[in-house]
Formats: C-alpha cells, structure tokens, sequence
C-alpha cells in the first residue's frame, strides 16, 4: 500500500467545500511512472482481497461515480473496476427514468439495483442524477431539492445500517480540459460515438452546474457515506486515487478466507 495521503480529499460533513479547493492536476508528488506503478500493485491486491470479500458475503460495497460530462466515470471503470472479478461487480448507469420507473418514487429503480452481500456494485451516475439535473435546470424548486437531499441521506444510513459500504467518489475536472476531452471524441473515430450535441449545450450551463455541485456535496456528505473529490484532470492520478480508497477499504475489513463448512479430514478418507 502506497504513503499516498488520501484525507486532503474527503469532504467532511457539515463542511461547505468548494470545488476550487482541490487542484484538478494534483498529483499527490508523484510523477506518473510512480503512480502507474503503484496503480498496478494496487489493482494486484484488489483481486484476493475481492475474493476474500466475495467467498465471505458478510458485507456488500457500493461504488458512486459521479461528474460533470468526461470527467472520466468511464474511464474509471475500465482502469480500476475492470481488474475486479466481473462475477462479483455489477456496473449500472441510471438514464433518463422509463415508464415504468417514473410510476415509482426516484429512488424505487436505484434500490433494486444496490448490491447483495459479498457483491460490489459500481453507480456510473446514480441517484444523485435526480437532484443535479432538475436543480441545474430549474426544474426542481428549493423545497423538493432539500427534501430529496434528506431521503438520499436516509437511504444510504439505512444500506450502512444494513451492512453496506457506500463510497462516493466526485470526479472533477476543469473547463478546459473538458472542452480538450470533447474535442478528442470528435477527432479519435473510435471515441466519437460517445460524443452528442447534448454535451456542448450542458457545457453553457458549466458554472451552474459547479454550484449545484457545491450544494451537493454539503448536503450529502456523512461520517456514514461521505464523498470524496477526485482530481481528474490527470487521468493516472484520478484512478490512482480511486484504488487507494478500494484498496485501504476491503484491507480495513481484515477479512480472511471462511472456513470450509464440511470436515475435510473425513472428505480425505472418503
């Protein structure tokens, strides 16, 4: 486990942070050969502490990825969550609500897809797309923001309560560096199918959506379910930082492999 000093990155409840208060090009002082290097011992370790996790389904972990358009979930997904044993990760991405969910209360779709026990679950956006994007675009009145704001911090108390891990990582990058990442999916053709009008019309919105953000993150934030903020405009160091936190997680629970449930001995003889 690498000295990388994670704790300048949570946001601590009843703190009002401000996006600006993490550099987007941290580097946590080291050059990216290092961190790479770190990344794959991390990514070594992931794969029998995940076992370990799996074979003891004593708890289950929860991973949200949220951010502004290519701050890099995607990326996230393929460099960290993809090293994991697919057998016991299930990745969801939560769009625009069906028929079906919208006869439902918000978070009736997100519940269903939390995981079981020994399980990891992986959010690429998630209930929180249902208090950023009405805030944003002035759908959603002060009142119903609040309110929704309470019952998310209910809903994840109860899955802590019940056994849960939820760890919560905020992505963030700067303006520049998404206007460079949407002009490489419109140059690189194997990455301009991702690419849609919708991003440059959301991106007008930048400085709104840097406040609702704000909002969320103070409002959120607990000792229980507490959000990180990734710096993610050096995407090594982005994904470095995310196995850390997974890393220093499942370690912390000091699992060890369950012991068998028949008598070896006897199974031997036979």
């Amino acid at each position: 486990m690498s000295h990388l000093d994670i704790a300048p990155f949570w946001v601590k409840p009843g703190a009002k942070p401000s996006l600006s208060d993490w550099d987007c090009e941290e580097h946590g002082g080291l050059e990216k050969a290092a961190g790479e290097a770190q990344l794959a011992s991390n990514l070594a370790a992931l794969d029998e502490l995940q076992m370990k996790f799996w074979a003891n389904r004593s708890r289950a972990l929860l991973i949200v990825l949220q951010g502004i358009d290519s701050a890099g979930k995607d990326g996230v997904i393929r460099r960290v969550i993809t090293a994991l044993n697919p057998q016991g990760v299930i990745v969801h991405s939560f769009k625009k609500p069906s028929e079906a969910e919208s006869a439902h209360d918000y978070l009736w779709r997100v519940h269903s897809r939390c995981p079981a026990k020994g399980d990891i679950a992986v959010f690429n956006r998630s209930h929180y797309e249902d208090i950023i994007v009405g805030h944003v675009h002035g759908t959603m009145d002060a009142e119903t923001h609040a309110k929704r704001c309470r019952h998310i911090r209910e809903f994840e108390r109860m899955l802590t309560d019940e056994g849960t891990i939820v760890l919560k990582f905020f992505l963030t990058i700067t303006k520049d560096e998404q206007l460079q990442r949407l002009h490489e999916r419109l140059d690189d053709p194997t990455k301009r199918w991702k690419f849609s009008i919708n991003d440059m019309n959301e991106r007008q919105r930048w400085s709104r959506y840097q406040e609702v953000f704000e909002s969320m993150l103070t409002e959120t934030t607990t000792e229980h379910a507490p959000w990180m903020v990734v710096p993610a405009n050096r995407k090594w160091f982005r994904n470095l930082l995310v196995s850390e936190v997974l890393l220093r997680t499942l370690t912390e629970l000091q699992l060890d492999w369950p012991r068998p449930t028949s008598d070896l001995s006897q199974i031997r003889l036979r």
